[in-house]
């Protein structure tokens, strides 16, 4: 067990650290991708490269601490749920490297100009939306723990 203050903050951090990841994912995926998918093919491409690099500086470090925080809950109590959040934040890393990457690797590789950029930015897109979904479910969990 962990000191109960300890506890506390890291319940309440858990929480506040998955909902801004989904916010951000959300984001991405409901505002970001349709605005980046209305461009030219070139100018699409363009923006995705910087905005993927960037969002990855913020949403890997958020999907780190969320973990960390959900199992610094449970050791405060051992409430299997703060446990299965912490795992849903952390289900983001092995997601993107091993689903996502692929996909990010084949478009970090190309100069803008091949005709298949627009469909690898589609399909990033669609994949990026289980991230969004993970971290709807880790809030949802940690969510659950606070208020029942």
């Amino acid at each position: 067990m962990i000191p109960a203050g300890l506890a506390l903050f890291s319940a309440t951090m858990a929480l506040i650290v998955a909902a801004l990841f989904t916010g951000a994912a959300f984001y991405i995926n409901a505002v970001e991708q349709p605005a980046r998918l209305g461009l030219a093919d070139a100018a699409l491409f363009a923006e995705w490269k910087p905005s993927y690099k960037r969002g990855t500086l913020m949403q890997a470090p958020l999907a780190l601490l969320g973990a960390l925080f959900g199992v610094l809950a449970f050791l405060g109590g051992y409430d299997w749920r703060w446990l299965a959040g912490g795992l849903l934040m952390l289900a983001n890393w092995p997601f993107t490297f091993l689903v996502i990457m692929p996909v990010n690797n084949r478009l970090m590789a190309m100069g803008g100009g091949e005709p298949e950029v627009r469909p690898l930015i589609r399909r990033w897109g669609a994949l990026h939306a289980a991230r969004t979904a993970l971290g709807a479910a880790a809030t949802g969990v940690f969510a659950w723990v606070i208020l029942l």
